[in-house]
């Protein structure tokens, strides 16, 4: 690995210089930004939520709405990206410079399975079905998909994760680019799955010359993979420095800042004794129906039997990897799947209730998904969002207001953001959004699905400050999903660790971390400080 800046001795692959990126409305997006990125090496772009590290790369590739323009010069192979017109640069793209974008299941065409979604560019450049299939499974191998005849005929959807990220790398490399832009690769994926995909892709860039920009928010998972870091806030660079000496001596206090990882504390052990939720023999299987009658042949167990107890006011957290079945255990336990055995919640068991007499439940049950954009519509402002729940209860709309706009206070919004829409906010403001949405509705019990896994890292402390503070205040109890322990730690009193669909380990969260009782906790907990 080269630690340099500049090597004389070599001409850059890419060298991006003055690049200026405004709005109409004069707003400065990106100010002043340069650097040479040299065959072979990483450059990481560093920074908070809207500090301009994606739109940065996006401007290389044409990929900018008409309403931003770009300025300055970015030299490719005697090219200027920023002066070539669209069918220059559809030349340029992924044949030459390739992008990984941060969330595949957006960026992968749902209508589309993996075999036509990674062989389409070469479908285009007239190669025939059986060079394109040999290619793919050969692609899938590269990047360690197991099995990969097996995945062709699979949809976005039928894929883990992880899966889909490795597709998406796949698709990237198809037409063997110079450079590969990856865009927050690994944000939503946990620990164990962020050094495997960062690994590959450094394994795959040594062995084809490439060279790569890393995008991220997170200075300390950059560490282990790049050679420069440049560091920017509010589209300005703040520093640009060898990774080795931006680590060991920070010049600016923003890049320390960004480096600090300290989340807080959880709240002291919850003193009641009450419980909110006792779940006892819980188990989720799906069916495998096969032959021509469609028969049920063999069940496929997606959650095995568990019991958990959450106390009022005190929060759980569940850990594990891609698969390990967290998702599945918090759809079942607000019953938006199937399951067997209890979920005594305020007590009543809800999986004996028919579905009107859920409604009333619901109430004091809310879910808060992982990707805040999905879950929230489009087409609705925020004040319609958070307000939705309360129209469906029939309260008098001066009550609705004065709730909404309590709610957005609560999770420190402006009162004037129930004007604008989803688009218009960054990840920070629409997970908070979807938190008010949750809050609005007085709930006993809110499951957060990764709230923060897709936010940098100083939102996600102002996130978990913020939920602590509510829990205190508001007396919730929280079900926390994430592969984040160290947020975990911030946060939940007790931890429950699952793999492959079964519990490994539960117990206090402190003593979790001084004593693991197994090998892979002792992994997650490495694999996190590591990080």
């Amino acid at each position: 690995m080269t630690h340099s800046i500049q090597d004389n001795n070599l001409l850059p692959v890419l060298s991006v210089e003055h690049l200026h990126i405004a709005h109409t409305s004069s707003q400065v997006l990106v100010h002043d930004l340069s650097f040479n990125l040299y065959q072979g090496q990483t450059l990481a772009i560093v920074g908070e939520s809207g500090s301009g590290k994606s739109i940065s790369s996006l401007a290389l590739l044409g990929l900018l709405p008409p309403q931003l323009t770009v300025s300055g010069q970015a030299k490719f192979q005697s090219h200027d990206l920023l002066k070539l017109n669209q069918p220059q640069l559809q030349q340029i793209r992924g044949h030459k410079i390739a992008m990984i974008f941060q969330e595949p299941m957006t960026a992968l065409n749902p209508l589309h399975r993996v075999e036509k979604i990674i062989g389409e560019a070469l479908l285009l450049r007239g190669w025939s079905k059986q060079q394109v299939r040999d290619r793919v499974i050969a692609l899938l191998n590269d990047v360690g998909i197991p099995e990969p005849r097996s995945k062709l005929r699979r949809y976005p959807h039928e894929l883990s994760g992880g899966q889909r990220q490795r597709v998406m790398i796949a698709m990237a490399l198809a037409l063997e680019p110079d450079v590969l832009i990856a865009d927050e690769p690994t944000t939503a994926l946990d620990v164990s799955l962020q050094s495997q995909i960062l690994n590959l892709l450094k394994q795959l860039q040594q062995q084809r010359k490439m060279s790569m920009i890393l995008i991220s928010h997170d200075l300390n998972l950059v560490k282990h993979y790049a050679d420069q870091v440049v560091v920017m806030n509010q589209g300005k660079v703040e520093e640009h420095a060898d990774v080795t000496q931006l680590f060991n001596s920070p010049q600016t206090s923003y890049t320390r800042h960004l480096l600090n990882h300290d989340f807080g504390k959880a709240l002291a052990k919850i003193d009641q004794t009450e419980n909110i939720l006792e779940v006892q023999k819980l188990e989720v299987k799906f069916p495998i129906k096969s032959g021509l009658l469609n028969r049920v042949t063999d069940y496929f167990v997606a959650l095995q039997a568990l019991d958990l107890t959450i106390q009022q006011g005190a929060a759980l957290g569940i850990v594990g990897e891609s698969g390990s079945g967290k998702s599945t255990l918090a759809l079942a336990i607000t019953r938006l799947i199937e399951s067997n055995g209890e979920i005594t919640f305020l007590g009543r068991d809800i999986n004996r209730l028919k579905e009107k007499q859920l409604r009333s439940v619901r109430q004091n049950l809310q879910i808060v998904f992982q990707d805040p954009f999905s879950s929230l519509n489009p087409r609705m402002n925020i004040e319609q969002i958070i307000g939705e729940g309360l129209e469906l209860k029939h309260i008098a709309i001066a009550e609705r207001q004065l709730r909404i706009e309590q709610a957005l206070q609560k999770v420190e919004l402006p009162v004037e953001f129930k004007r604008r829409y989803p688009h218009e906010l960054s990840g920070g403001q629409r997970q908070r959004v979807a938190l008010a949405r949750a809050l609005v509705l007085q709930p006993k019990l809110i499951i957060l699905d990764e709230p923060t896994s897709a936010l940098d890292r100083t939102t996600q402390r102002a996130i978990v400050k913020l939920l602590r503070h509510l829990q205190q205040q508001e007396n919730l109890s929280y079900l926390f999903i994430s592969h984040d322990l160290q947020v975990i730690r911030a946060l939940c009193q007790h931890v429950m660790v699952l793999r492959h669909a079964q519990v490994i380990e539960y117990q206090q969260t402190e003593r979790l971390f001084e004593s693991p009782q197994s090998d892979y906790t002792r992994q997650l907990i490495q694999a996190s400080q590591y990080k």
